[in-house]
């Protein structure tokens, strides 16, 4: 499905001047897409609780370290999704997924290899989520930057959802 890389745009050096093996990661980002009550797209965001390992308490989508190759991307996707919010196959329709991204977050010391993934969930399908989480909002896609979220989740959000125009809501 899609080319797979680990190559982190900076390299970080030792003390003594050697280059340093980064951690390497490769995830995915579920963004889930509603139509709201005033008919208007709102995307899914979770804040993460302090039972994961990385950015706790931050807002992020439905996400997932990617197990096995990038061709099995978009089936882990639809598992994750349920364990961290219920929804099961017959709620959700994959809408879009995007060539992976790569970034280094110098301060987790990580490279992070994104996936990004928009699935629509059909009406009236109900959000339960799990221990990964404490609290759950649906917002515009326009207001992501609003919120303290995991690195790049608006740069992720915008490879799978339409540009957001100037003026639009």
């Amino acid at each position: 499905m899609f080319g797979y890389s680990l190559h982190c745009p900076s390299v970080r050096h030792t003390q003594e001047g050697a280059p340093r093996a980064h951690a390497r990661n490769a995830c995915r980002h579920c963004f889930l897409l509603r139509t709201g009550p005033d008919g208007l797209d709102e995307v899914l965001i979770l804040r993460r609780s302090g039972r994961v390992r990385t950015y706790k308490g931050r807002w992020a989508a439905v996400s997932g370290y990617l197990e096995g190759g990038p061709e099995e991307a978009a089936e882990q996707a639809r598992r994750e999704i349920y364990e961290e919010t219920g929804l099961a196959e017959a709620h959700i329709e994959l809408q879009r997924a995007s060539e992976p991204f790569t970034f280094d977050d110098a301060k987790l010391d990580m490279c992070w290899t994104v996936h990004p993934f928009l699935f629509r969930v059909r009406p009236g399908a109900a959000i339960t989520i799990d221990w990964e989480h404490t609290e759950s909002r649906w917002v515009r896609p326009r207001s992501l930057g609003r919120y303290r979220t995991v690195p790049r989740l608006k740069e992720a959000l915008a490879r799978v959802y339409p540009p957001i125009q100037d003026g639009a809501p």
